[in-house]
């Protein structure tokens, strides 16, 4: 937060005023301290921000406070007229708006001061379909407790964790949950997710009902005691050896094999396609180290050998989702995609030069915007 510009002379970490004196200590003004920057002065800053507190008499601070965090003070990064300091990072229980400075001489020195606590971050899900009483997994950043999620339909979840650096929450997903984003509050701010959760949107592989030419029989729809719970409906599992370079279709088609589904994928994807991701749910029962997953998705034409997801990964029996930005896959194709009203052409193919023992999950093969409208 900028409070204004002046010019003021450059102060060297290194260069060492007498540190003590007989006035009382004082603050003029905090600014940052890039160098091109430094006739930047500051009301307030985020955590983690270094600083400089430029003042007289400052020499002899032993302990600095921003609200009732302690800051850590580097006696050679002070003078007699600067200090220089980072903003904790810990999240403050009781807001003061001050820093307090204490001295040596027992002096204590209080300059208003506001520390900027980042409002929630939300970058992405573990997975994006979990069952109703399910624990959801959700990566970001500035988790700080207290903290509600809320789901589209207003339903709020219960939260069961918060890792320790406040970028891994776990909820428990409630009844009533509807297709679309997720709302994180914190004291701090509010942030709702640019990804849908249940996102039943574009889906052109789904299963429900199965469209394709090949492997109906992969479909699953009424899960044994050794299935994967079902997340959307039903999915497909894949179970065979397959050996190098041994040609696996999965599932898919051209347009005509896939009348109603293939028709799902949105114009704005193929003419901005910078503007989307693709995604999917996979979920590993044996690790997924050998053959390739080969993805045809929006064309007019097959097309084998082009965009590959690579081994390895492994979920460990989980439900994760993938997700591959949509302009990297175009730009992987022979012939790029052309707007279609008839559909397209989209395929699952495990083709590969190492052979693998597969037990492998997938549903709802979708391209989706990567920013919500």
């Amino acid at each position: 937060m900028l409070l204004g510009i002046i010019t003021v002379a450059a102060v060297s970490s290194c260069e060492k005023d007498s540190d003590s004196s007989s006035g009382d200590p004082r603050i003029d003004y905090v600014r940052i301290t890039a160098p091109e920057s430094s006739d930047s002065l500051l009301v307030g800053a985020y955590q983690g921000q270094l600083i400089a507190i430029v003042g007289d008499n400052l020499g002899g601070a032993e302990q600095i406070w921003f609200n009732d965090q302690p800051s850590v003070v580097i006696p050679t990064y002070n003078t007699n007229t600067t200090i220089l300091v980072s903003v904790p990072s810990e999240v403050p229980m009781e807001i003061t708006n001050m820093v307090k400075i204490i001295f040596s001489s027992g002096k204590i020195l209080e300059y208003p001061f506001e520390v900027q606590i980042s409002e929630p971050a939300i970058t992405q899900m573990e997975c994006e379909y979990v069952p109703e009483g399910g624990t959801a997994t959700i990566y970001g950043d500035y988790f700080y407790a207290p903290i509600t999620v809320t789901f589209t339909g207003g339903v709020v979840g219960e939260v069961e964790s918060i890792d320790e650096p406040g970028k891994t929450l776990k909820v428990k997903v409630p009844a009533g949950v509807q297709p679309g984003p997720i709302t994180i509050t914190t004291n701090f701010g509010e942030k709702e997710s640019d990804f849908w959760f249940n996102d039943n949107r574009n889906i052109f592989i789904s299963s429900d009902p199965y469209e394709g030419w090949w492997n109906s029989s992969y479909v699953v729809s009424n899960p044994g005691p050794d299935d994967p719970v079902k997340i959307n409906g039903n999915y497909i599992r894949v179970t065979k050896h397959m050996d190098p370079w041994s040609w696996n279709e999965i599932a898919g088609g051209p347009a005509s094999a896939m009348p109603e589904q293939s028709k799902n994928i949105p114009d704005d994807a193929i003419l901005h396609p910078e503007k989307y991701n693709f995604k999917f749910e996979i979920n590993t029962l044996k690790p997924y180290n050998g053959s390739t997953i080969r993805l045809n998705a929006a064309l007019n034409e097959q097309d084998n050998d082009h965009y590959q997801w690579e081994p390895p990964f492994d979920s460990k029996g989980a439900w994760k989702t993938v997700v591959i930005p949509w302009d990297e896959m175009v730009a992987s194709y022979v012939t790029k995609p052309k707007v279609n009203p008839d559909g397209y052409w989209c395929r699952v193919l495990m083709q590969g030069p190492l052979e693998l023992d597969c037990d492998i999950c997938f549903d709802n093969f979708r391209i989706v915007p990567k920013v919500n409208p």
